[in-house]
Formats: C-alpha cells, sequence, structure tokens
C-alpha cells in the first residue's frame, strides 16, 4: 500500500526534522521545505497528500502561500497550519482561505497525530470528490468459537443499538480497539468521527490542552464531535482528565480555562485492562467516572482462552500479510496449525502476527511445516532468556510504578538496540501497534528513529 505523502514547511530545523522523524515513525512519506520558495517548488514536483505549513517565515508568511494555491486552484490537499504565535484572527482567516487545521507549538505529539490523522481522512478537494486518502478497510472479528461468534451478536444486537458509555477491559493486543471500532461503525454515528486518544499520551500538565483545547485549536473532545471518542488504556488516564471527562460527561460540556465552553456531544467507547478495578479500589482511578462511562461492559479474551480460532486467523493474516506487505505466501500444514493452537501466545494476536510474518519472511518452501514452528518459538524463548539476564537486573528500592518505568526503559532499549534503532522492527519484535510503542519510547524518554552514522 502506499503511503501518505506529507509535506513539512518550517523554518526552524529542529522542528522540521522533529515533525519528520514522528511522521515517518508512523509509517507516513515525508518531504521537508525550509521556506515558502522550496514548499512552491516541491508541490510542483510532487502533489502531497497533506501539507504542514508554518505562519510565519521570513520570506513570506504561510497563510499568503495558502492564499496563493487557493487562487490558483491548486489546493486539492490538506493543510494544517503550524505557528507558535497563534491569534484567532489568524486561525480564522487562515479557515477561510482553506486550511483543515490549526495547532499551536510547542508541538504536542498527540496534538499533531490527531490532525494529520483527522486531515487525511476527512478532507474533500474542491471539485467535490472524495479524498484518495480514504480510510483503512475495517477488520473482521475472525472466527467461529463461541466467544467470537457472540462477541459479534453483542456488537450487533447490544452495543449499536446503545448511546451510552461502554468499556471494553481485556488482556493487551485482545481486539479492544477493534471491537470499539466495529461498535461505531454499525451505530447510528457510523458517518461521525471517530477518534482515538491513548491515555498514556496525557499528563495532568497537558489533560486540559489535549482535551479542550483553546481558542485556535480543537481538543479531542471538540474533534470527536457527534462520533465516537476512544479511549486507549483507559488505567492510564491522569487524575486531571478524569476530573475534565467526568464533567464533560455529567454536563454535556466542558469549561476552558479562557472561559469557553466546550460541548461535549460523542459517545466514548474506553479500552481498558483488566486491572482496572484494582486501580479503582487503589483510589488511583475514578469510580464515578468508570461506572459513567461502563453503562454496558464487554470482556475480550486472551487467544490461549479460544485456540480454536488460530486456524482462522492464521489464514487471514497470512492472506493480508502477502496482499499488503508483497510477503511471498505460504500456508500451514494442518499439524503446524495444531501445534500453535496449543501455544500460551501470552502477546495475544500482535504476537501471532509477528510470528506469521517472521515465517513468511525467513522461510522457504510454500508449506509450512511443524519444525519450523518449533525452530522459530525456540529462538523466542533463547530471545527472552537473554533479555531476562543479569544485564537487567532492576533496583527494587524503589515504588511501583517508577519500578515498572525503569524496566520498560532498559528493556526496551535494549531492543532498539538490537535493531539498530529501526521502530518498524521494533515494533515486530515487542509486538506493539507502532503508534502506541512509539509514544512509550517518548514517555520513558528514549529518542527512537534509525540511527544516523
Amino acid at each position: 500500500m502506499s503511503q501518505s505523502l506529507v509535506l513539512v514547511v518550517d523554518d526552524e530545523p529542529d522542528i522540521r526534522d522533529l515533525v519528520k522523524e514522528i511522521l515517518e515513525d508512523e509509517g507516513y512519506a515525508v518531504v521537508v521545505a525550509e521556506d515558502v520558495k522550496n514548499a512552491r517548488e516541491s508541490v510542483e514536483e510532487q502533489q502531497p497528500d497533506l501539507v504542514l505549513l508554518d505562519i510565519w517565515m521570513p520570506d513570506q508568511d504561510g497563510v499568503s502561500l495558502l492564499k496563493e494555491w487557493r487562487d490558483a486552484g491548486l489546493l486539492k490537499f490538506p493543510v494544517v497550519m503550524i505557528s507558535g504565535h497563534g491569534t484567532v484572527e489568524t486561525a480564522v482567516e487562515a479557515t477561510r482561505l482553506g486550511a483543515v487545521d490549526f495547532i499551536e507549538k510547542p508541538l504536542s505529539l498527540a496534538r499533531l497525530l490527531l490532525a494529520v490523522e483527522k486531515a487525511l481522512s476527512n478532507f474533500v478537494p474542491d471539485d467535490g470528490k472524495a479524498s484518495a486518502a480514504a480510510a483503512k478497510p475495517l477488520v473482521p472479528i475472525i472466527g467461529n468459537s463461541t466467544y467470537s461468534r457472540e462477541l459479534r451478536g453483542t456488537i450487533e444486537k447490544t452495543a449499536s443499538k446503545s448511546n451510552g458509555g461502554i468499556v471494553i477491559e481485556g488482556e493487551r493486543a485482545t481486539g479492544k480497539q477493534l471491537v470499539a471500532r466495529h461498535i461505531h461503525e454499525v451505530s447510528s454515528r457510523a458517518s461521525e468521527p471517530f477518534v482515538t486518544l491513548r491515555c498514556d499520551s496525557l499528563s495532568d500538565a497537558n489533560s486540559a490542552r489535549e482535551l479542550l483545547g483553546n481558542e485556535n485549536s480543537a481538543g479531542y473532545l471538540e474533534s470527536a464531535g457527534a462520533g465516537t471518542l476512544c479511549l486507549i488504556d483507559l488505567e492510564e488516564l491522569p487524575a486531571t482528565a478524569q476530573t475534565l471527562l467526568l464533567e464533560a460527561l455529567e454536563r454535556g460540556a466542558a469549561s476552558r480555562g479562557d472561559g469557553g465552553t466546550i460541548p461535549f456531544k460523542a459517545r466514548i467507547i474506553a479500552c481498558a485492562s483488566g486491572h482496572i478495578q484494582r486501580n479503582i479500589s487503589q483510589g488511583d482511578f475514578s469510580e464515578a467516572l468508570y461506572y459513567r462511562l461502563a453503562e454496558l461492559s464487554i470482556k475480550t479474551l486472551p487467544l490461549r482462552e479460544h485456540p480454536e480460532d488460530v486456524p482462522l486467523l492464521l489464514s487471514f493474516y497470512v492472506d493480508r500479510l502477502v496482499e499488503q506487505d508483497g510477503l511471498p505466501y505460504r500456508h500451514f500444514s494442518v499439524a503446524a496449525q495444531n501445534r500453535l493452537r496449543n501455544m500460551e501466545w501470552p502477546g495475544n494476536t500482535l504476537e501471532l502476527i509477528n510470528f506469521v510474518q517472521r515465517l513468511l519472511i525467513v522461510g522457504s518452501g510454500v508449506e509450512i511445516a511443524p519444525s519450523e514452528v518449533d525452530l522459530l518459538e525456540g529462538s523466542d524463548r533463547e530471545r527472552i532468556d537473554q533479555i531476562s539476564g543479569d544485564s537487567m537486573r532492576l533496583p527494587l528500592d524503589m515504588p511501583l510504578r517508577e519500578a515498572r518505568t525503569e524496566f520498560e526503559r532498559m528493556y526496551l532499549q535494549r531492543q532498539l538496540d538490537s535493531v539498530d534503532g529501526n521502530i518498524v522492527e521494533l515494533a515486530r519484535v515487542v509486538g506493539m501497534e507502532r503508534t502506541h510503542l512509539y509514544r512509550k519510547l517518548r514517555s520513558v524518554g528514549i529518542q527512537a528513529g534509525r540511527r544516523r552514522d
């Protein structure tokens, strides 16, 4: 599949490099321009799918370039304006001229990624035709087990008819976000936005800005509109954000610090680990907020509890990797399928996808035999033993939260070193979605991206 091409126009080298690195790690193709002249030449050479355009630059301001593109009929791509000196007047003028969003410096990672995703998904060119940046097709809920059939039934018959909050609880990589997306797609809100927010990207310091925005740019609550706001890793939601969300749910609106009021009409679907009840009992999560969110509760099961779905999952992801990544087609023998059904899969579906991907890459021959499965599983066990060796001893004289963060930092740094800083390969190795992984690296203080010699 082709990558979306993003043009970043900013006269500050540090900003250009940072945004380029972030977006490339998220899977976008990125080109940069240091001024209006270079931006104009870049667009003439190749039309981008999105432009991130700084307003204040030495030779000519970004608003003038935006107007130039509009007047010349060249605005066939969405433009998001960026400024460190934003005003209401500037934002209104940029919007009038065709900008789809306006974000401020210092750039927030969560806000930047939200703006890019929204711009690419929702932009309609001036000719009224749909943008080429179409939404990805929805992955089906795969399986013929009793669990999978009942889950599909719950989505169709119950969740789709409710407008109340929903909490989806389960281990990591058990399809919680997939279930949330399906609920949205079969609901009356399907034509409205589906906005995801990873709760670990928030802190007490930035919660108000990210959730509520300001007079110049929308936050998550406003961006969700009358659609769905999907909260990922609910247990990581900071106390300040919990208070703001509870207010929004109780009043149907939230108050900004500048006196503005944000209406809130979206439904919240929250994805949580199985430990959320412990967080509530320990006073780390608001019981009132949880029960506001959990008008309906759905449980997702780990793969080891419905192993009869493994063969269908294997077949689906082989076809998907062949089609999307161009990997060679191979199929699993019945004996190999049975061997995989009996594995524990602690990383659930992400681990299974990673396993299938490596078998397609490193193997030979059309059929995958049990011996090949055993060989790869054995190398995984050896790698885990190496990671847990003496060189990663963790100090035990610290609070649990700090110890967890320190372990994650050491673990991810070790793995990052082993793949030479390649974020794509790192995501495969650790079995995490790339977006979540990038934010996790930032949260533990690790600079991501392939090393440059």
